[in-house]
């Protein structure tokens, strides 16, 4: 097998109790690398269209990938993936964490759960054996309590993943958490651990990952420490939190509702910046080997708001979300919001989008009081946050119906909410604002997981492709195309984006890929794995019969109407042409979004090629 994988992954069939290994194909780890790669790959074999999403056909995934547990630069990550409830899309959502490696160290590469348990259970796996365990008392426990209890049975050397009570109650913002504050945060992937009621998954063991040249890996490791630059000391610091008060001011962050201007709605983000935050920082931590360490856990909350010491501190999206999005600047509520969606498990993003979603509904009148249990739902009232907050965690009241998420809630609460739902087939769009980045309406729309911010930058294409015309029709959409792809070949390769970021080259990858698994992989490779992992992501959305361009894109995030004033006043993005010139550049259908057939062939994928263009 290639050095850099354990050469197997554990299929699990949750009604039958059978659990059965699978040698993991050395062409597949080639073609697709790790991660949500490999994962999509076999979904789309395994997984008929039209599955519902929380029913027994569906698969959930969870795969590490070739550098995670390896002494690679922040070989860190593990992907889940799986039919988004929330969306209807392809779904993938990436953690750090010790889980990853872990599940190296237990001896398998991934786990494919299917069908529905018909009692509550977990896996347990130990140095290669695997076994489905009872879960009835850790059903109706939070995450932190379920890793407590888990690492008292069975040692405090596992690493645990589980789903809260939100995820037990299938709502579709729940996630999967892990080290009490390590998310797998998007695409409501929770609801589907709760549906086939796999409370949890522990992984242990001793087994080494093999490398082709250990000795060369560590010196890498050595040159490119040295070498690292970028944000890294912030980073390292202060978490994503040093740009809060920077996001808002330059109208990168949304603010109520999207709906309004920071200069004028939310003039000071400064209770909400990075030394305010940095006073409840009770110590520093981060992810397996990782250089940075850019998380943190908190203080217990003696103040207005109480939670115990070691929740972790709120990064930059979740500030922004329960924040400006909400037009509240009280720091400890958040604090308190984070930790509750931590303990429930709820996606941060979507959970602040729907709190100023009932904001905006409150205002408008289309929800009072009753609706409410009492509850004033006004503007930058700190207090009824973290209650409603409590209320969507639990599904009760009026959160059981924002537990699903602002397109669900629009339609059942009815009378036009619609028109203050904010966001893409159904995921709510995160704190970035395309009026301040012109590449975000492709990545919110284009992307096979709409609405994300993690899986799609020009950002990544400028060194490999450093001169480009950024008016031109091919220009825009090639340097987005080059830089989404190599994104996803990294990231599937099991690196931190922060990392990726602090390289002093792209091209470095290869060298540490090199020096883990022993191919002779070239940049030029890489990009082509990444271009075959789109394709096969959204060949599994057009066989669900979905249509990116039918998507409806809220006016309010593209500055229709243009603000009239602040940073960002007068700009209207037009993301129609964005997002086709990205279509073009990817050789996709300027109609249907559909991947060409040449274009499969060419990536090898000829039996997709042959589903989506039947003769």
């Amino acid at each position: 097998m290639t050095r850099g994988y354990m050469g197997k992954i554990l299929n699990v069939d949750l009604s039958r109790r059978e659990l059965k290994d699978e040698v993991l194909d050395e062409k597949l780890c080639r073609d697709y690398i790790g991660g949500y790669g490999i994962g999509v790959r076999i979904l789309y074999d395994r997984m008929k269209a039209g599955v519902d999403p929380l029913g027994p056909d569906s698969i959930l995934g969870i795969m590490s990938s070739p550098l995670t547990g390896t002494d690679a630069i922040s070989g860190t990550r593990f992907t889940v993936v799986g039919k988004s409830p929330l969306t209807g899309c392809w779904g993938d959502a990436n953690s750090g964490g010790y889980f990853g490696a872990y599940i190296k160290f237990s001896g398998y590469d991934g786990i494919f759960f299917t069908g529905i348990s018909a009692k509550p259970v977990y896996l347990f796996i130990d140095n290669g054996k695997a076994e489905l365990k009872d879960a009835a008392h850790l059903w109706g426990k939070d995450t932190y309590e379920t890793e407590d209890i888990l690492k008292s049975e069975l040692g405090k050397d596992v690493a645990i993943v589980s789903i809260g009570p939100s995820g037990e109650k299938l709502a579709r913002l729940s996630c999967i958490m892990h080290n009490k504050g390590s998310a797998a945060g998007r695409a409501g992937l929770g609801a589907i651990m709760g549906s086939k009621k796999l409370k949890a998954v522990a992984v242990k063991g001793k087994m080494a990952v093999q490398v082709a040249d250990a000795k060369g890996l560590k010196k890498l490791r050595t040159k490119i420490l040295a070498k690292m630059s970028g944000d890294i000391d912030w980073l390292g610091k202060f978490g994503t939190s040093f740009v809060t008060v920077q996001s808002a001011e330059s109208g990168d962050s949304p603010v109520k509702n999207w709906g309004g201007v920071a200069a004028n709605d939310f003039p000071d983000a400064r209770p909400l910046g990075a030394d305010p935050l940095d006073e409840y920082k009770q110590k520093r931590t981060g992810c397996y080997r990782c250089p940075i360490s850019c998380e943190a856990i908190m203080k217990e909350g003696t103040g207005e708001y109480k939670y115990e010491a070691g929740s972790f501190r709120p990064e930059y999206e979740t500030l922004a979300m329960f924040g400006s999005n909400c037009l509240n600047n009280n720091l400890e509520s958040i604090i308190k919001a984070n930790d509750i969606c931590n303990r429930y498990g709820i996606d941060t993003i979507s959970a602040g989008a729907v709190m100023a979603f009932a904001m905006e509904c409150y205002e408008k009148g289309l929800i009072t009081k009753k609706d409410t249990g009492g509850i004033e739902m006004t503007w930058g009232n700190h207090k009824s946050l973290v209650a409603m907050m409590e209320k969507i965690a639990r599904r009760e009241g009026l959160g059981d119906i924002l537990a699903d998420g602002v397109k669900i809630a629009a339609k059942k609460i009815g009378k036009g909410a619609e028109k203050y739902a904010i966001h893409i087939q159904g995921q709510e769009v995160p704190a970035h604002s395309p009026m301040a980045g012109f590449h975000w309406p492709a990545t919110y729309i284009a992307n096979a997981t709409p609405g994300r911010h993690t899986q799609g930058s020009e950002g990544f294409s400028q060194e490999l492709m450093p001169e480009y015309d950024r008016g031109s029709f091919s220009g825009r959409g090639q340097a987005h195309k080059t830089g989404t792809c190599h994104q996803h070949a990294l990231m599937c390769c099991g690196m931190c984006l922060f990392v990726m970021g602090a390289l002093p080259s792209n091209h470095v990858m290869t060298e540490f890929i090199k020096a883990v698994t022993g191919w002779d992989i070239t940049t030029d490779e890489l990009l082509v794995t990444g271009e075959r992992i789109e394709n096969v992501r959204q060949a599994f959305n057009i066989r669900e019969g979905l249509n990116l361009l039918q998507y409806e894109i809220p006016g309010r995030i593209l500055g229709k109407p243009p603000h009239k004033e602040g940073p960002l006043a007068g700009i209207t993005v037009d993301a129609d042409t964005l997002v086709k010139e990205y279509l073009a550049a990817m050789d996709w259908d300027l109609e249907t979004a559909r991947p060409s057939e040449k274009k499969l062939k060419e990536l090898g994928l000829d039996d997709v090629a042959q589903e989506l263009w039947p003769r």
